[in-house]
Formats: structure tokens, C-alpha cells, sequence
């Protein structure tokens, strides 16, 4: 998430934007959920133009 968003701004992201894809929780919920980091990585990359170098 560095990467894509910026060091700041990724841990802004992850609290805050709600992501249907995970169940309408944030990053850090499903994480935090027990949702595998994977799992969680193809929700952004689904909700936000990831960079294909990226996923």
C-alpha cells in the first residue's frame, strides 16, 4: 500500500475507506478480522487503479 499510495496516506486509506469487496470494512478491519493480506490486497487493487507492477 506504500507503494500505491504513499507512506502517510496508506495508513489514512486502510482505517478509513470503506471497501465493499471486504464485506463494507476497511483495511484495517478485515485485517484486524483475521481476512488474509491477500485477500485484502485484491480488494484495493479491485476499488482503486492499482498499478499492475503492484498486484
Amino acid at each position: 500500500m506504500h507503494a500505491q499510495f504513499g507512506e502517510v496516506y496508506s495508513e489514512s486509506w486502510a482505517r478509513d475507506y470503506v471497501i465493499a469487496e471486504l464485506g463494507s470494512r476497511t483495511v484495517v478491519q478485515a485485517l484486524a478480522d483475521g481476512e488474509p493480506a491477500k485477500k485484502v490486497w485484491q480488494a484495493v487493487c479491485v476499488t482503486v487503479d492499482v498499478d499492475p507492477k503492484l498486484r
